[in-house]
């Protein structure tokens, strides 16, 4: 009895063993998409009958910013978003709509200007930058009527409610309830919701803005959705679909405003969460592309729309609103979430990295309008047709540019709630790199903290450091870029022997411990690229970076208010002294074309790593700590043209009797004055 026992105990062991041994085993692998087949049980996840997204957003307030980013976070907050409310007039509060019930000025401009504010102060737990944004978050939770309308009643020329701006408020709402659980903010949207479910049809979203911009209102209902289960706000979502301009059409789009491309676009992608159908997911793709095919064979994520896109405007030296830079940063996370399509994450850092830091002076204190990917002028003059409409659109104004000046600030702080996710396994995935600390609940409900460390995308590493209370079990997601050939792990140590896919994710699935470190290694290499549409223009990238030609900048202090776009306003009390505007100008040749071996890029490029900067910041031309050395050609020809814009591309292949020269590239976002799409020259 005694040997039967004894043996049983052996047996019964050795199986606690291998349980514990296969339950803790690192499985390692490449997955072109996480595992949706489970329901996170520690975050907000899309309620059945909706289709599960493949990632799920964390809190505001679980990922916190370091490094790089966090220095473009402070600057915004020291900048124009953190002292907006001493220059705008319409955020003046004395009879300000959102604060007083008749209140006569800002309608969109509070809603756009304070879902970056907030989330920033939130973010940066500065207690008086939250104070300020509770006067705004309270003046909206008590704006509301009976009827569930809040805010101001605008109404467009129809006579109808304009419900635009209350699609951006509601954006801010659902980031404050994460953050601080304000049972309000549910009772308030669902009200809101049945004021928008009892509208007859003919009096919903029937105006330009609204009716294009649908998509946001349909994401919101679903976020509701998915907290209190009410069936009614499925009704609602087909109600708001339909109601929507068609983002479905194959060869077309509704409108050819930039922003609202780079806005509007993912509506079929929401409304696929509901309707189901493969078609409308393809159909946010098609727009994605088609936009592209004409009008984005250029370097930095975007398209030429300035404001609107127009057939033969299609050359480099077209331009983007700072709107539409954010706003397709916005939808890129969205999209990201919804689909895990590595594509997206792409994309926001081919924005973010190489177009939209130029849009901003170094200190973010001022801005303009549009950035273009070939532009050698930020001056204060007038040069449309040439730029769609008429004003001075390339300098750089703090008081000026209004939908944008309000609204560029939830660029940063929406990419940075976009940094890591949460899967349907209870794990996490790095979805874009920067350094960040992330709090999150994984496994069993065990709360890790992932500090990741890096300068990426100014060095290849990226540095994990995991601590916890307790071992758990977990998958962590990390994604590799569609450029990265030959991206490698390195745990504790020891390299993990896993073949990387670009454009896809490597899961590594573990019991991990209090003190794991993962060094994720993404070699970057010399890539060229040719736009053929546009006079088989090339292109230098290195990793996710584009490549602009350095121009010595000269910046020029001039008025604010001389030189504003003629629908601005601003405070009386406003301080043009105090935030000057600024011209920019050359003073150094840009009009080179580029010498380039495209079958070996290293014989023509090299490229030459410098010291990080001291003030941390590495978007100006005088810090950058990378570029490349290359050679190439002044075109006599290409100039200035008639409308004070730099020309067209020169006729391929272009042509020149003037000698080489060595010129240096330096990273497109840190370019204020640039050519990103360079003349190809023959040998």
């Amino acid at each position: 009895m005694f040997q039967k026992r004894y043996l049983l105990f052996i047996v019964g062991g050795l199986l606690v063993m291998l349980t514990a041994f296969q339950t803790s085993k690192d499985e390692v692998s490449s997955v072109e998409r996480p595992d949706i087949n489970r329901q996170n049980e520690f975050y907000l996840s899309n309620r059945s009958p909706l289709q599960p997204a493949h990632f799920i957003k964390l809190p505001l307030g679980s990922i916190q910013p370091k490094g790089w980013i966090l220095k473009m976070l402070e600057l915004q907050k020291d900048g124009l978003c953190g002292h907006l409310g001493e220059i705008s007039a319409w955020l003046e509060k004395d009879n300000n709509a959102w604060l007083s019930e008749g209140g006569d000025h800002g309608w969109e401009e509070v809603p756009y200007w304070l879902r970056g504010y907030s989330d920033m102060a939130f973010m940066l737990d500065d207690a008086d930058m939250k104070k300020e944004a509770m006067v705004w978050i309270e003046g909206i939770l008590n704006s509301q009527r009976e009827n569930g309308w809040f805010g101001p009643e605008v109404r467009s020329g129809n006579g109808n409610l304009d419900f635009w701006s209350n699609m951006v408020v509601l954006f801010t709402l659902q980031n404050y309830y994460e953050y601080t659980k304000d049972a309000r903010v549910l009772d308030f949207m669902k009200k809101y919701f049945q004021f928008e479910f009892d509208v007859p049809d003919d009096q919903f979203l029937s105006s330009y803005w609204e009716n294009s911009r649908g998509g946001d209102n349909l994401y919101s209902v679903y976020w509701l959705y998915n907290i209190t289960g009410d069936q009614f706000l499925l009704e609602l979502a087909e109600k708001i679909h339909r109601n929507t301009a068609d983002w479905t059409q194959k060869s077309t789009l509704p409108n050819w405003h930039n922003v609202n491309i780079a806005e509007c676009f993912r509506e079929p992608a929401t409304w696929f969460l509901q309707s189901a159908d493969s078609t409308d997911l393809q159909a946010t793709y098609n727009d994605y592309y088609l936009i592209r095919r004409t009008f984005g064979q250029v370097p930095g994520g975007m398209f030429g729309s300035d404001e609107n896109a127009r057939m033969g405007y299609i050359d480099p030296r077209q331009g983007t609103e700072t709107c539409g830079f954010a706003e397709q940063m916005t939808s890129d996370g969205i999209l990201m979430r919804l689909t895990g399509d590595p594509l997206w994450a792409d994309n926001c850092e081919d924005v973010l990295f190489n177009s939209f830091p130029a849009a901003f002076t170094p200190d973010m204190k001022a801005l303009r309008y549009i950035t273009c990917p070939n532009g050698v002028t930020a001056d204060d003059q007038n040069h449309a047709p040439g730029i769609a409409n008429e004003g001075p659109f390339l300098t750089m104004n703090p008081f000026s540019s209004r939908c944008c000046q309000h609204n560029h600030g939830h660029a940063i702080p929406y990419y940075i709630q976009n940094l890591v996710m949460a899967s349907n396994d209870n794990g996490l995935a790095a979805v874009m790199y920067n350094s960040c600390k992330t709090t999150a609940k994984v496994g069993d409900g065990t709360e890790v903290t992932l500090l990741e460390e890096t300068n990426y995308p100014f060095e290849e590493r990226v540095r994990f450091n995991l601590s916890m209370k307790s071992k758990v079990q977990f998958p962590l997601y990390l994604r590799i870029p569609a450029w990265c050939k030959n991206a490698s792990v390195i745990l504790n140590g020891k390299k993990l022997n896993v073949g990387s896919q670009p454009g896809a994710y490597l899961k590594i699935d573990r019991e991990w411990k209090d003190g794991d470190q993962l060094t994720l290694d993404l070699p970057m290499e010399l890539n060229s690229r040719n736009w053929q549409a546009n006079q088989n223009s090339i292109s230098v990238d290195y990793g996710p970076l584009t490549f602009s030609l350095k121009i010595d900048e000269d910046y020029e202090k001039i008025s604010s208010t001389a030189s504003a776009i003629n629908d601005s306003k601003w405070q009386k009390n406003a301080d043009p002294e105090k935030w000057p505007a600024f011209k920019i100008e050359p003073k150094s040749d840009w009009n080179y074309g580029l010498l380039l071996d495209e079958d070996n890029l290293t014989s023509s490029l090299k490229v030459v790593k410098k010291a990080w900067p001291a003030d941390n910041y590495p978007f100006s031309v005088g810090n950058v700590p990378i570029e490349i050395e290359a050679k190439g050609k002044i075109i006599p020809g290409w100039g200035i043209d008639q409308y004070g814009l730099v020309d067209v591309l020169p006729l391929y292949p272009a042509k020149t009797n003037e000698k080489t020269v060595d010129i240096i590239l330096i990273p497109m976002g840190a370019a204020r004055l640039r050519i990103s799409a360079f003349p190809a020259l023959t040998n």
